[in-house]
């Protein structure tokens, strides 16, 4: 009995040692860019295409007119339809490339940025805008996972390890992790 109770005494001194209140951890503030939500990125989505439909009726309309060629959308094969979609990924694929937003994106103020490189590199891209997008407009009901995941990521962005966030909002965030004995933090003074 005594043993027993020599052995919930050092127990209740090991959790007492690593309580997060106790002066081996400390609290980290810090401020992290705002994620945009699924409204402000429907909007400027909405802009986008509407801007696409005005270039895509102010440069090819004509031309098909003037070549007596078909207009028609209905199915996917014709060329009216290959050149728009071809105008459609590249917008979103060169804006978000070489100004990490489009137009939508840039008048709402919000921007893609990589959850794991500091700038979008071109596989990432292309992932995330052609074939995650694609995924995304085909299966509708999957864009709406934008308003309920932490990040405000859609399914484009789980693939593409990306998220769009607020340019000039921040939000306070802390944490708590080990207190400093004087040292970098760079290392553990410890093995296990």
């Amino acid at each position: 009995m005594e043993n027993n109770t020599s052995q919930n005494q050092a127990l209740a001194d090991e959790k007492e040692t690593v309580r997060p209140d106790s002066r081996q951890f400390e609290k980290v503030e810090f401020y992290e860019r705002k994620p945009a939500g699924f409204w402000v990125r429907f909007w400027a989505y909405l802009i986008d295409l509407m801007l696409i439909s005005g270039v895509t009726s102010i440069l090819f309309k004509p031309i098909f007119a003037l070549l007596g060629l078909e207009i028609s959308t209905e199915n996917w094969y014709t060329p009216f339809a290959i050149l728009s979609s071809i105008l459609f990924y590249a917008y979103f694929v060169l804006m978000t490339k070489f100004f990490s937003q489009t137009v939508g994106k840039m008048i709402f103020g919000i921007k893609v940025v990589s959850l794991k490189r500091d700038n979008l590199d071109w596989n990432t891209l292309l992932f995330r805008e052609w074939i995650g997008r694609l995924i995304s407009v085909t299966v509708l009901p999957l864009y709406f996972i934008v308003g309920f995941t932490p990040l405000k990521q859609g399914v484009h962005d789980f693939f593409a390890d990306t998220t769009v966030v607020h340019e000039e909002s921040f939000r306070k965030s802390s944490v708590l992790q080990k207190a400093g004995r004087g040292q970098s933090g760079l290392q553990e003074d410890r093995a296990f």
